[in-house]
C-alpha cells in the first residue's frame, strides 16, 4: 500500500491547453522566437544568448513587470543579443522543503493546490507572449508536468540533479527546441557529455500512458554551473581552462552542434548574486582570446530580477527573489548593454 492519499484527477494537459489555448499570432511569434535562438545554436547567428530572469517566478505582477522591462532593453540590442526570459515556474529544493514555485503554489502565501498552480504557470507563460512578444525559459523539473507547457516554451534546462534521470534525457530527445542539461552537483563532467548524447539520439519509451518514440534532439547542449565538493563548498567551472576542457570534450564526442549555455549563479559563484557581473565579463574575454571557446559558448545564463538579493516569502518586497538572491534590475540593465558592447 502506498502512504499517500490521491486528493483528486488533475486535467489532461491538452485540456488545460483549450482553456488558455496559442492564437495563430502567438503561434507565429513564437515560431520566429524559435528559429532566432535555433541559428544561434547551429552557427547560423553569431548572436549571444541571454537566458535571464528570476531563479524562481513567483508572482505574475512582478514577472511581467519584470520581463516588461527586458523587451525595451531587448529592442536596443537585438542586433547583438538574443533574450529569452526565465519563467521557471518549478522549482527543485535541496531538503525537499520550501517553495516548490508557482506551479505548486500560485500565491506562496496560500497553500499548494496543483490544479490552480497548472493554469497559472501556463497562464503566466502565454500572457508573456501576448505582452512581450518573448516565449521564456522553464526548467523540466517534473517530466511529466512539461506537457502543459510543450507547445509555448523556446528553450529548456534540465537541472544539474535531474541531468542523470533517465526520464528527462528520453523527453529532451523527443524537444524540438535546445534542452540544456547542466553538469551535475558533483562536476562530473562525463555526465552531463552522456546527457547531451542521449538527448541526441532517438528512442522509445513511456510518456504520458503512451509508447511513444523520439527522432532525437540535435539542439540539446551543456550547461555549465559549477560544482560542490563533498564538504559543500562550490567550486566554479567558467574559467579559461574549464571552457577549454569542454572544447575537447565536444570535439572528442562526436555530438552535434557543439554549444555551452553558462550559468553565472549557483555554484559559479557560491551563490553571491552580484558576482555574476563579474562573472560574465570573464566568460566573454575568455571568448575574445580563444576562437574555439568563442565558437562554443552560445550564451549566459543570470539570475536576475527587479531588487537585488532575496528574501523570505513573509517579507513581501515586490519584485524580489524568495529563492536563491538576484540582480537587481539597474545592475542588469547595465550589464545587459555592457555585454552587448563587448559583443561589437
Amino acid at each position: 500500500m502506498m502512504n499517500m492519499t490521491f486528493k483528486r484527477k488533475l486535467p489532461l494537459p491538452q485540456d488545460i491547453m483549450n482553456m488558455y489555448p496559442m492564437s495563430e499570432k502567438l503561434k507565429a511569434q513564437k515560431k520566429a522566437n524559435d528559429e532566432e535562438i535555433h541559428n544561434i545554436f547551429t552557427g547560423k547567428s553569431d548572436k549571444f544568448l541571454l537566458v535571464i530572469g528570476p531563479c524562481s517566478a513567483d508572482r505574475e505582477d512582478a514577472v511581467l513587470d519584470y520581463i516588461s522591462r527586458l523587451r525595451t532593453v531587448q529592442d536596443k540590442v537585438k542586433d547583438k543579443l538574443v533574450i529569452v526570459p526565465r519563467i521557471y515556474t518549478n522549482k527543485p529544493r535541496t531538503t525537499g522543503m520550501g517553495y516548490k514555485g508557482m506551479l505548486h503554489q500560485s500565491d506562496p502565501h496560500d497553500k499548494p493546490d496543483m490544479l490552480k498552480g497548472l493554469i497559472a504557470i501556463r497562464r503566466l507563460h502565454i500572457k508573456t507572449l501576448e505582452k512581450t512578444g518573448f516565449s521564456g525559459a522553464d526548467e523540466m523539473l517534473y517530466p511529466e508536468n512539461h506537457r502543459y507547457l510543450a507547445d509555448i516554451l523556446s528553450y529548456v534546462a534540465i537541472g544539474a540533479r535531474s541531468v542523470e534521470n533517465q526520464q528527462h534525457r528520453l523527453i529532451a530527445s523527443g524537444l524540438d527546441i535546445p534542452v540544456g542539461m547542466k553538469n551535475p552537483t558533483s562536476g562530473d563532467l562525463s555526465v552531463m557529455a552522456n546527457a547531451i548524447f542521449a538527448a541526441q539520439k532517438g528512442h522509445t519509451f513511456s510518456y504520458g500512458g503512451w509508447e511513444v518514440e523520439s527522432k532525437g534532439n540535435p539542439l540539446a547542449h551543456a550547461i555549465l554551473r559549477g560544482s560542490v565538493n563533498k564538504h559543500g563548498q562550490s567550486f566554479p567551472n567558467y574559467h579559461y581552462e574549464d571552457l577549454s576542457t569542454l572544447c575537447d570534450i565536444y570535439q572528442k564526442s562526436g555530438l552535434l552542434n557543439p554549444a555551452v549555455i553558462i550559468d553565472t549563479n549557483h555554484s559559479n559563484s557560491g551563490k553571491k548574486w552580484a558576482e555574476q557581473t563579474r562573472i560574465s565579463k570573464e566568460i566573454l574575454h575568455s571568448m575574445r582570446h580563444s576562437n574555439a571557446i568563442n565558437k562554443l559558448v552560445k550564451g549566459l545564463m543570470i539570475e536576475s530580477y527587479i531588487e537585488d538579493g532575496a528574501q523570505s516569502v513573509d517579507d513581501g518586497v515586490y519584485g524580489k527573489s524568495i529563492t536563491d538572491p538576484c540582480l537587481g534590475w539597474k545592475k542588469t540593465e547595465k550589464l545587459i548593454y555592457e555585454i552587448a558592447d563587448l559583443r561589437a
